[in-house]
């Protein structure tokens, strides 16, 4: 009996605390659904045609009309512009992320998740890490895209590298979002529409696609305040790209760290949000 209950003890695994668990569950899930994008190409495939469009329409069909600080120059436009597509690309990932909860939950796999002795917040983290893995992935085309049609990067290495560790990060605060709207739907196509529908204004609401001082007097604050046009503003400087905002709101003057404060608190506040309702939530 006694060596039974040794043998017992050797095999019994180390008591591990809370925040180890944390990081090892959500890593173990993470490598889940990483697995089975590999298994599902066309996942990975049709996420990069969307920005590729972009990308190419903006460029040639916009991009003689639209006017950069004075210039018309096509040229000017697409270097002005692809900070926004890049912004674009990253949170549009959302709609995606919020879809694959909603259907994990439409399964069952999420109460079988629940069901195990792992951190409550690590099924959600997982998920979200696993599409900023793709989500990285889609930017690494999008930026080979963007050099063949011309966008050149002309403040060095470092700071590019840090604007795409901005817009990664940003894609990441929306990815929590995302994963708010899949637990509180039914379905996952009901996901994919509640997950673009916000996405459209906060998006087009911006300096992304033209300067905020061409809008409206009403609609300028709105864009100049947007987290996603911080973003934006961050990366164009970052970059060297045309678009300096002439605007006097704080976040235009201090786009960078407007952008990592923004992302900050949506992190902050989403995923507490969406760890309980994924405590909560039922079919």
């Amino acid at each position: 009996m006694t060596a039974v209950q040794d043998a017992a003890q050797v095999q019994a695994p180390r008591p591990r605390g809370g925040l180890a668990q944390s990081v090892t569950d959500s890593l173990v899930v993470a490598k889940r659904n990483l697995i089975r994008m590999t298994r599902i190409p066309e996942m990975v495939i049709f996420g990069l045609i969307q920005p590729i469009m972009f990308v190419v329409l903006f460029s040639y069909v916009f991009g003689g009309s639209m006017s950069v600080g004075g210039s018309t120059d096509p040229g000017t436009y697409r270097e002005f512009l692809m900070a926004g597509i890049f912004a674009q690309t990253v949170t549009f990932a959302t709609a995606g992320a919020g879809a694959g909860i909603a259907d994990d939950m439409h399964k069952g796999l999420i109460d079988r998740f629940r069901s195990l002795p792992m951190a409550r917040g690590a099924v959600l983290t997982g998920r979200t890490l696993a599409d900023l893995v793709q989500t990285t992935l889609t930017v690494v085309v999008l930026a080979i895209v963007a050099l063949l049609v011309g966008w050149r990067v002309h403040e060095g290495l470092p700071k590019a590298l840090a604007a795409f560790g901005l817009l990664l990060f940003l894609g990441y605060a929306f990815s929590w979002i995302g994963a708010l709207i899949g637990l509180s739907v039914r379905t996952p196509e009901a996901a994919t529409s509640g997950g673009l529908i916000w996405l459209f204004p906060v998006t087009f609401v911006s300096n992304a696609f033209v300067d905020s001082s061409q809008m409206v007097s009403w609609l300028q604050p709105i864009a100049d305040w947007n987290p996603f046009s911080a973003t934006v503003q961050a990366c164009r400087e970052l970059f060297g790209n045309p678009g300096v905002s002439q605007s006097d709101a704080w976040p235009m003057q201090h786009p960078v760290l407007a952008s990592l404060l923004w992302s900050t608190v949506i992190i902050v506040v989403f995923r507490t949000l969406a760890v309980r309702k994924y405590r909560s939530a039922t079919v």
